[in-house]
């Protein structure tokens, strides 16, 4: 099976080599455990090292502040856009009925996710993109009124995203402590992979850790595995490298 490198260190060689190409992934947590540092190193990386486009579809954040903010990682996402090895969709703006200054992004007719898939076919295309990216699944289905509403736009978005051939993270959010992988309950059956963040704060010290809950003809890791954020990015520990410190 083809396999997509992800460029988190370290994850490669828990999931045989990387994510099943084509696939898609579902990356949740809670607030402030990385997840978009871990969907932009995806799309960045994809871009920079191995030269497979991406496109970043963000629903929650601006564009400009998701720029400004991974450049503190030395990503510079405006040199790979100019180069189209990125694109970033822009519907974060769309959701308050304003127009956005970003040359991909929602009209400000009304939020639709037919609307929403048109736009990301239309850039997947534009580029020949391998990687994508969803920012997030609470934002997509904040129009929704009910969790099945929201399970059929994920399955289309996920349907979509396979058509075009891209091997894409869904990026979705949860409670520490709750018993849940996204926040509808329905996202992790929607998808081929679900990687949970987990960042538990023990007095003056913090500990990050990945789960790798499933992933769809692979044999993956089931360890929780310690990780860290540093200044290159995201970096994931085996966890005998753990033991091994102490």
């Amino acid at each position: 099976m083809e396999r997509i490198k992800t460029g988190i260190f370290g994850l490669d060689e828990l999931t045989e080599g990387g994510f099943p190409a084509g696939r898609s992934v579902l990356v949740s947590g809670a607030c402030g455990t990385g997840k978009t540092i871990f969907s932009m190193q995806y799309i960045y990386k994809g871009a920079k090292d191995y030269n497979e486009p991406g496109v970043y579809v963000t629903l929650d954040e601006r564009p400009d502040l998701i720029r400004e903010d991974v450049m503190r990682f030395g990503w510079d996402l405006k040199k790979l856009e100019d180069k189209n090895l990125i694109n970033i969709v822009d519907g974060s703006i769309a959701k308050l009925g304003m127009p956005s200054e970003e040359e991909f992004s929602l009209p400000v007719t009304g939020y639709d996710v037919d609307k929403l898939l048109l736009e990301i076919m239309r850039v997947i295309k534009r580029i020949d993109a391998k990687r994508a990216v969803i920012d997030s699944i609470p934002a997509l289905g904040f129009n929704f009124e009910n969790s099945n509403e929201v399970r059929k736009a994920i399955l289309k978005v996920s349907y979509m995203l396979m058509r075009c051939g891209v091997t894409s993270i869904l990026v979705s959010e949860i409670q520490e402590g709750v018993n849940k992988f996204g926040k509808y309950g329905v996202e992790e059956y929607v998808v081929d992979g679900v990687i949970v963040l987990h960042y538990m704060g023990v007095g003056t010290q913090s500990n990050r850790t990945l789960h790798i809950r499933k992933m769809r003809a692979t044999k993956h890791s089931e360890d929780l595995h310690p990780m860290e954020i540093m200044n290159q990015g995201i970096k994931i520990h085996k966890i005998e490298e753990e033991y091994n410190e102490v």
